[in-house]
């Protein structure tokens, strides 16, 4: 079971703050350190000192780590146009030495739009769709060729696709709940499949889903690589689990029932139950980015214990 770091700029977060927690990332060995892509904070943080761009910040950590996995739960579709999109990634890729994955939705806040001026379109999945299909039709593209797309909402005419990322092909995440469309999208683009903060029933129906869909396009279900997403507050003990829930706003119950809380042995009882359905990577939602102490305990006594 590889365990990743997932955070949440958008509550408060400086790059500085966020390089720390990388390096920790990486010191600490966890497999990688992956960001939301939000410009707009959420509930009753305060937001500051203001949003920080998903690929601004991941073109500075791919200079600045050296082992770790970098990328993206999940780049909004509604931010940037899927050719711009894929420069974008192939960059910090080859900036980071090949290290980078992508995932990619479509974009659900409207709020953060209205706030940026960002349009929301109406109609997003048909655009995410198309935006898979570019974004990977550009990296697939040979040396010397061009790469052209006339869809309902993109159009591309002899495109030169380029740059080309280091990795020989950059993993493409798709998530989500949609129990028709986004199966299917999944199974035609993606090499992970990652359920979002989902029950271990809800993960194992959907994971179910995407390999019956995986099957019907052709492919072997165990060709994708099946995630979750969920809040981590791990604690010594009752008061130090306690004190870190208060910290980011929640309760102890909640979060047991909904993420990956309590003591260490009850968070590794529980990730064992959510690898018996599939899982086989998870990403710690860690939203106290300056309880560094939080991390070096997850690191001896959850994931020493993962094998």
């Amino acid at each position: 079971m590889d365990l990743r770091v997932f955070t949440e700029p958008q509550q408060g977060a400086t790059y500085d703050t966020l390089l720390t927690v990388a390096k920790a990332t990486e010191d600490l060995g966890f497999d990688a350190f992956f960001r939301s892509d939000h410009y707009l904070k959420m509930g009753s943080a305060d937001g500051f000192p203001g949003p920080t761009d998903a690929w601004i910040t991941l073109a500075g950590l791919a200079r600045e780590t050296k082992r770790i996995r970098l990328g993206t739960l999940m780049t909004a579709g509604t931010f940037r146009l899927p050719g711009v999109l894929a420069i974008q990634v192939a960059q910090v890729d080859q900036m980071s030495g090949g290290r980078v994955e992508l995932g990619l939705g479509a974009g659900w806040f409207e709020e953060e739009h209205q706030a940026y001026g960002i349009p929301f379109p109406k109609e997003k999945f048909g655009r995410l769709e198309e935006q898979l299909a570019i974004v990977t039709g550009l990296w697939e593209t040979k040396l010397g060729d061009t790469f052209d797309f006339h869809g309902t909402y993109y159009d591309l005419t002899d495109s030169p696709a380029l740059p080309k990322p280091a990795q020989e092909k950059i993993p493409v995440l798709v998530g989500g709940h949609g129990p028709t469309r986004t199966p299917r999208l999944a199974a035609k683009y993606a090499d992970e499949f990652n359920m979002p903060f989902a029950s271990i029933e809800d993960s194992e129906r959907q994971f179910g889903r995407v390999r019956a869909a995986a099957e019907e396009a052709g492919r072997g279900a165990d060709d994708l690589v099946y995630s979750n997403a969920l809040v981590v507050c791990v604690g010594k003990d009752d008061q130090e689990v306690a004190r870190r829930a208060a910290a980011i706003g929640r309760e102890v119950p909640e979060l047991k029932a909904n993420g990956l809380a309590g003591s260490p042995a009850e968070v590794v009882d529980k990730i064992g139950r959510y690898q018996e359905i599939g899982s086989q990577r998870l990403y710690l939602q860690l939203l106290d980015l300056d309880d560094l102490e939080h991390l070096e305990l997850i690191s001896s006594q959850v994931q020493s214990q993962l094998g």
